[in-house]
């Protein structure tokens, strides 16, 4: 399998088009045709669905499906491999590659990375957004140099380098709902409300423990990956939504408020990188310059 060759059947895909993704790769239609039925016969498998007789749009297989999430994972390994290596070694500049979710505690890495800009300014920042089984599967699979998670760290698997920021759990709520008129939420003020989890809390965690009761004993009515989506939702009057603090604005023009959770119940930040890994030099300086921070003074 040749990176060529996934680079044709991206192009395929995003265009839903053989003609329109040749045009696009500055090939001839039959060319690139014959490079797709090599590749499924290299694969054994059938990676499109050609258009009826009429149309000429085609759409992933199943297994399409799967070879385009991973030919995208391979190439983007393949750019960020060609850049560590290509740069000239006297020179730092290159990019830092940071997995997160939804959190405040984000404004660290901005903190950092702005230190660094005002010295080595081709030094480059990009942020990929998920729970933290998303995050940890980046950093497994390489695409990632460092992930933001909550909770416990397998320090099996990745070094941690602690903080001491802590994200607020708390309720979403629209500003004219019942539980509005509290300060605090309790377990028994959402027996029995309609709820909008996480999708990984939904699944039991840290939340459902406070919450004292099963995951089937509750009124989950939806599930989200980014609570600005959820937001949305709470807007609407489906439900509250349970989350982070200080992500959502809340402020005097929003129709919505944020209530903490009592008890009151927090999720400590690590920062996290693969054991073992062997950083880019943007990424070193950028390690160092986290540790220098958390070192200061609070």
């Amino acid at each position: 399998m040749e990176l060529r060759v996934l680079n044709y059947f991206l192009a395929i895909a995003r265009e839903q088009s053989i003609v329109h993704a040749a045009e696009s790769l500055h090939l001839s239609q039959p060319t690139l045709s014959t490079q797709i039925k090599n590749l499924e016969k290299e694969l054994g498998k059938q990676l499109f669905i050609r258009g009826t007789k009429g149309t000429r749009k085609v759409t992933l297989t199943e297994e399409g499906m799967i070879l385009r999430k991973r030919a995208e994972e391979i190439l983007d390994l393949v750019k960020k491999t060609e850049s560590e290596i290509t740069l000239n070694s006297d020179i730092i500049m290159g990019d830092v590659y940071i997995g997160t979710g939804e959190t405040d505690g984000v404004r660290l890495m901005a903190k950092a990375a702005r230190i660094l800009q005002e010295y080595y300014p081709g030094i480059h920042y990009h942020i990929y957004s998920g729970n933290a089984s998303h995050v940890m599967e980046r950093l497994d699979k390489g695409l990632i140099d460092f992930g933001i998670v909550f909770g416990d760290v397998d320090l099996t698997k990745y070094n941690s380098l602690d903080t001491s920021y802590s994200d607020q759990w708390g309720v979403l709520m629209r500003k004219d709902s019942v539980l509005a008129e509290k300060e605090t939420i309790s377990p028994k003020d959402l027996k029995d409300k309609p709820l909008i989890l996480s999708q990984q809390e939904s699944e039991g965690g840290t939340l459902t423990q406070w919450l004292g009761r099963e995951i089937s004993e509750l009124n989950i009515i939806a599930t989200y990956n980014l609570l600005f989506n959820a937001s949305l939702l709470v807007d609407e009057g489906l439900g509250y939504a349970i989350g982070y603090d200080k992500i959502i604005s809340t402020s005097e023009d929003s129709p919505l408020c944020f209530r903490p959770l009592a008890p009151q119940l927090e999720s400590h930040m690590h920062i996290i990188w693969k054991k073992y890994q062997m950083f880019s030099k943007p990424a070193e300086k950028f390690l160092k310059v986290l540790r220098e921070i958390l070192e200061m003074p609070q």
